[in-house]
């Protein structure tokens, strides 16, 4: 699916900025790495190991966007982009604005939901 335009509720975001939403998640990614190898190199708590869920955060909101081809700021904004960076366009159609935030607001819960499920893991790890 190489979408091209915007599609209210499905895709508002092009290539360059799917691109910034994988560089958003590579960070996340690393984040998230460099953070558990600390977490089994100190034998942290589980308590302490808590603190993942921000780097999983980062991560799983960049790659559910760069997945879905939509950001959910621009959802929640009312805005689109297919040209270069930064150069943004209004939604004007009020019910593709509903839908757009509605698909903001669903990527949002998925993307806490994946750093959740993701953290628990990390929680659950036996490093004693």
């Amino acid at each position: 699916m190489s979408e091209t335009q915007y599609i209210a509720g499905s895709c508002n975001i092009g290539k360059a900025e799917i691109r910034q939403r994988q560089v958003v998640a590579l960070i996340g990614f690393f984040l998230s790495v460099s953070a558990l190898i600390g977490f089994i190199s100190t034998k942290a708590s589980p308590s302490i190991r808590l603190g993942i869920f921000l780097p999983l955060t980062i991560f799983s909101v960049g790659y559910v966007q760069s997945r879905k081809k939509f950001c959910l700021a621009f959802g929640f904004m009312g805005t689109f982009n297919f040209a270069r960076l930064g150069k943004m366009s209004k939604v004007v159609d009020k019910a593709s604005l509903a839908a757009d935030r509605k698909t903001a607001a669903s990527i949002l819960l998925q993307s806490l939901g994946l750093a959740a499920i993701l953290t628990f893991a990390v929680y659950l790890l036996p490093l004693k």
